[in-house]
């Protein structure tokens, strides 16, 4: 049997562990025989990091929590015979809490640290998720009721406020920036309930992606992290931490040695946020993007293929005003180099609400820089939800046929094995195209054609072409062969689906 990887998220002590321990045995005589003394280097062992942990031990804590869950409890009640003589023991256990319909109570276990001496402390937010009690327990056994500070779903973290009667031993941030694959860390939580466990091991790999949310740029390592050591630090060998212990990737919830940490570069701004406002306040540049592929790259004219292709700008957005466009490729933004898309919204979310920035963008082949004020990504929540459609761009160059052309314009044209056709008032209700959408419709795809090739589809709006808005299949036509002359090896368009959301396609001119 095969078994399949799982992301463990949810570190609760859910089971009961049975140490059994081996008893001793006469030792079995061996020859008396002088050996040779092993080389100093060998008997030595590897640098010793006792001193180390025992500075970093006190900071590190358990987190408990309580949670009601609804029970429908154990079912009917038997019935026996009347004067049975097990009347008495089924009364005594049918009876109890069992029978009892309601709530009860579920525990789970968690680690976290101190990074304050009044008492703050950071741990998962899966960690406390739905948790209606939260106990802090120190090393030296000592417990303190928490209070919930602030949390963050996006990058699991959350913090605890503590009041406890003299200060506490607290460990520092240090730069996850500088730390390199290879570096040696150690992990300190509170596996399977058992508080206080160190165990060492190197950074695997960095900016790890494991679509665990919109801001992954996790730290590997195989340090061992197993359940229960959710929310507890990764310390560098100055003793400083550099991650967030959240995630394994584990057959079968223990540790193989893979496992996944917020790193300080991210979850530091997030902590100082939580503390200050109770919640995060993550800057907002309010465009769709998508990535630059091998074709969209030279379709644009680019060397390599490199930044984050802008799909849609959000109407009432920070750049609605058309400083940024639909069909702009940003390359760096805040003197940060964007060299896959992802790199994009984890340099914007790290942003200051307010801040104005520089933004290096590729438009019509040139390279310029744009100024943005970025706003705040809480505040679009309302509208995201009410369902406002986005505001695309329109180059700065729209055709205008004249009278006399405008009948040879608006007739259906063939391109590339495709069909395209005025988007009417009819075919708007016909094919269920969004009113918002405009452009150009498709009518038809002909098997094994160019643009089957490249995906397009029957029903779908051709927006733009070249960063130039499609008004009549003419257009198509005419900015097909105007790019052909420009030497051009692929066309870049903008396609709307029927509901209005927007991709980019390559589709080869040759």
């Amino acid at each position: 049997m095969v078994n399949s990887l799982r992301l463990s998220y949810r570190h609760s002590l859910a089971t009961v562990m049975a140490l059994t321990l081996l008893g001793s045995t006469a030792a079995p005589a061996f020859s008396q025989t002088a050996q040779p003394a092993p080389p100093a280097s060998m008997s030595s062992g590897p640098a010793s990091v006792a001193d180390l942990a025992e500075g970093l031990l006190d900071a590190v804590v358990n987190i408990s929590t309580s949670q009601s869950v609804k029970s429908n409890g154990s079912g009917p009640k038997p019935v026996v015979p009347e004067g049975s003589p097990f009347q008495e023991f089924f009364d005594d256990f049918f009876d109890g809490d069992n029978n009892q319909q309601g709530n009860r109570k579920v525990n789970s276990l968690g680690s976290g640290f101190v990074i304050d001496p009044s008492g703050y402390v950071v741990t998962n937010n899966h960690v406390i998720e739905g948790a209606d009690d939260i106990e802090v327990i120190f090393p030296n056994g000592n417990k303190l009721k928490a209070k919930l500070v602030g949390t963050d779903t996006k990058t699991d973290l959350s913090v605890l406020k503590v009041e406890p009667k003299a200060p506490l031993k607290a460990v520092r941030f240090g730069d996850s920036k500088t730390m390199r694959i290879g570096d040696w860390v150690m992990a300190i939580g509170n596996p399977f309930g058992l508080g206080g466990s160190v165990t060492v091991g190197i950074i695997s790999a960095r900016g790890r992606n494991i679509n665990a949310g919109p801001y992954d740029n996790f730290i590997q390592t195989d340090a061992a992290i197993n359940k229960g050591n959710s929310g507890g630090p990764l310390f560098n060998m100055k003793g400083e931490v550099i991650g967030i212990n959240t995630a394994i990737i584990s057959p079968s919830g223990g540790s193989i040695g893979i496992g996944f940490a917020v790193p300080t570069e991210l979850a530091q701004n997030i902590v100082q946020q939580l503390i200050e406002f109770g919640e995060t306040r993550r800057g907002w540049l309010g465009v769709r993007i998508q990535p630059v592929t091998e074709d969209i790259s030279a379709s644009l004219g680019m060397t390599t293929a490199r930044g984050a292709l802008v799909s849609g700008v959000i109407k009432g957005g920070p750049v609605d005003n058309g400083v940024i466009k639909s069909g702009d490729v940003i390359l760096t933004f805040d003197g940060k180099p964007v060299k896959e898309m992802r790199d994009l919204p984890l340099a914007v979310a790290e942003s200051p609400v307010g801040k104005e920035v520089d933004v290096v963008i590729l438009r019509d082949g040139k390279e310029q820089t744009v100024k943005v004020t970025l706003g705040r990504l809480e505040d679009s929540a309302d509208a995201a939800a009410e369902g406002e459609d986005p505001a695309l761009a329109q180059g700065d160059e729209q055709k205008e046929p004249t009278d006399q052309d405008q009948a040879r314009a608006e007739a259906p044209a063939e391109a590339f094995g495709m069909k395209v056709e005025m988007l009417s008032d009819e075919k708007h209700k016909s094919l269920g195209i969004a009113d918002s959408v405009e452009g150009v419709v498709i009518t038809s795809v002909a098997p094994g054609s160019p643009a089957a090739e490249k995906g397009l589809k029957a029903g779908e709006v051709i927006v733009e072409i070249g960063q130039d808005f499609m008004e009549t299949p003419g257009d198509v036509i005419a900015r097909f062969e105007e790019l052909k002359g420009e030497g051009r090896r692929n066309a870049h368009i903008m396609v709307a689906n029927p509901a209005g959301e927007l991709r980019f396609v390559a589709l080869p001119l040759e």
